[in-house]
């Protein structure tokens, strides 16, 4: 059985404790923890989220749905989970300017993304509308 949520948050308040008892005298260190923290958290979560992917991906073969969508889709998630650790990492180490920006990349990117499906959309209601 893998971590879970209990071992996740035992890991978390330690680092926590750790960050704490060592940031007056060795911040750098302190930022170093909280990254390294995060990514462990990040990676095992990660892979709690694969075993869910295949599942759903079984489900939408079955149904027959477009998988060309669905990938979309769970890249617009990735990439939407992926740019918020990422900025709360750099909020952490202090560089809220820097976290603003992968945030605002990170909402351009799945505006980006999400323009097939906009179209897809689009499209169907003008053909509904064409059949009214």
């Amino acid at each position: 059985m893998g971590m879970g949520i209990l071992q996740i948050v035992g890991l978390g308040v330690i680092s926590t404790i750790l960050i704490l008892m060592i940031k007056s005298q060795r911040p750098d260190m302190a930022i170093n923890l909280t990254i390294i923290t995060g990514l462990i958290i990040f990676f095992i979560v990660i892979l709690k989220v694969e075993g869910v992917i295949k599942i759903v991906e079984k489900y939408v073969g079955v149904a027959g749905i477009n998988t060309f969508y669905f990938s979309i889709l769970l890249k617009i998630i990735a990439i939407s989970y992926i740019a918020e650790f990422g900025s709360h990492i750099c909020k952490d180490a202090g560089a809220g300017a820097i976290a603003s920006k992968i945030e605002l990349s990170g909402k351009v990117i799945i505006v980006t993304l999400s323009i097939p499906i906009i179209t897809s959309l689009i499209e169907l209601i003008l053909s509904l509308g064409r059949k009214i």
